[in-house]
C-alpha cells in the first residue's frame, strides 16, 4: 500500500439507509483513478452513526466491488474495545487488507499493548494505528516506538495531530524506517509530506487531481506538483474548516461527480447560511475545474 490512500465516504439514500449502488460506483472510481489503497468506515465515512449490521455490509460491498485490486483497510474504532475486536473479525472475514484503530484515550500503555495484541490475533492483516488528536501532539513518540517493537501486524501509523510533519520525519527516525507513516487530516501539508518522505497519504475526494500531484512529484517534477496542490488550497481552506464540514462538502462533490445519488449526512444536520452557501458553491466549482483539467491532462502527463 503506498501513495494515494483516499477514506471513503458513506452513500446514503434521502432515506438515510446505505446506497450500495452509489458505494460500488466509488469503490470503481478510486481504483481506476490510480490510488494505492483506501480506507473505509473512518470518520469521513461517518462511523459513528452506522449500525454494526450496516458495517458489514459496507465491509461485504467494498471487498466484492474491489475483488482485491487495492489494498482496503477497515477501521474499527469504536466507543469500547470489543465492538472493535468484533468488527476486526468481520473485515478478517471478507480477507480486508487490514484495520485501523484509534487507541482508547482512557488506557494506559500497558492497556493500549494489550488491546493491539488482541486486534492482532483478531484481523490477521496490516494494522493501523490513527493517532487523532484535533488539538495536540497525540501519542508520544516513545509510546509508538513501545508498541511497534512489541506487536508485528502494527505496521502503520496514521498521524493526524498538530505539528504533523515533524512527527512523521520523528516517528521514522525512532523507528528506522520500518513503521509505515502515512498523513490524514493534514493534507493541507502535502508537499511537506512527500518531501519528508511519507508512505502514503489518506485525503478525501480529489483522487485523481491528487494521484497526479503525487506522481508530479515522484518523477522529480515538484515545481509542476507544487503548482497543481497550489490550485487544491482554496478547496481544502473551506473543506478544512471542521470536520463536518469536510463531510458535507466532499459528499456534495461525490453528487457533482456523478458517483452519488444524494449527499445527504448522518452527522451532519446544521443547514448553512447563506453566505456559507456562496462560499460552499464557490469551492466545489474549484474542485470540479481542478477535476476536469486533471482528467483532460491525463495520467503522467501533469
Amino acid at each position: 500500500m503506498k501513495g494515494i490512500v483516499p477514506s471513503l465516504n458513506t452513500p446514503f439514500d434521502l432515506n438515510g439507509a446505505l446506497d450500495l449502488i452509489s458505494l460500488r460506483r466509488l469503490v470503481n472510481h478510486t481504483v481506476e483513478s490510480g490510488c494505492g489503497g483506501m480506507l473505509g468506515l473512518a470518520v469521513a465515512g461517518e462511523h459513528a452513526t452506522l449500525t454494526i449490521e450496516e458495517k458489514t455490509k459496507f465491509i461485504e460491498v467494498v471487498t466484492d466491488t474491489n475483488a482485491g485490486r487495492i489494498p482496503f483497510i477497515v477501521s474499527v474504532t469504536a466507543p469500547e474495545a470489543e465492538v472493535s475486536l468484533a468488527l476486526a473479525k468481520i473485515a478478517a472475514n471478507f480477507n480486508a487488507t487490514g484495520v485501523c484503530v484509534q487507541l482508547p484515550a482512557k488506557f494506559s500503555r500497558k492497556k493500549n499493548l494489550e488491546f493491539l495484541q488482541s486486534l492482532a490475533r483478531h484481523s490477521m492483516g496490516s494494522l493501523m494505528v490513527q493517532d487523532l488528536d484535533w488539538t495536540g501532539d497525540g501519542l508520544s513518540i516513545s509510546d509508538i516506538q513501545f508498541l511497534f517493537e512489541r506487536v508485528d501486524q502494527f505496521s502503520w501509523i496514521k498521524i493526524e495531530t498538530q505539528n504533523a510533519g515533524p512527527k512523521y520525519s520523528a516517528v521514522q527516525r525512532s523507528t528506522k524506517g520500518a513503521l509505515n507513516v502515512c498523513g490524514g487530516w493534514a493534507v493541507t501539508q502535502l508537499m511537506d509530506a512527500m518531501t519528508r518522505g511519507v508512505n502514503a497519504f489518506i485525503p478525501t475526494g480529489l483522487e485523481r487531481v491528487y494521484v497526479t500531484i503525487l506522481e508530479a512529484f515522484v518523477r522529480g517534477e515538484v515545481k509542476i506538483a507544487a503548482e497543481l496542490f497550489e490550485r487544491v488550497l482554496p478547496v481544502l481552506n473551506y473543506s478544512n474548516q471542521h470536520v463536518d464540514v469536510s463531510i458535507r462538502f466532499f459528499k456534495e462533490l461525490r453528487k457533482a461527480e456523478g458517483l452519488f445519488d444524494t449527499s445527504f449526512c448522518r452527522s451532519v444536520t446544521s443547514d448553512l447560511a447563506e453566505n456559507e452557501k456562496a462560499e460552499s458553491r464557490q469551492a466545489l466549482e474549484t474542485a470540479l475545474m481542478l477535476i476536469r483539467d486533471v482528467m483532460n491532462i491525463g495520467p503522467g502527463k501533469a
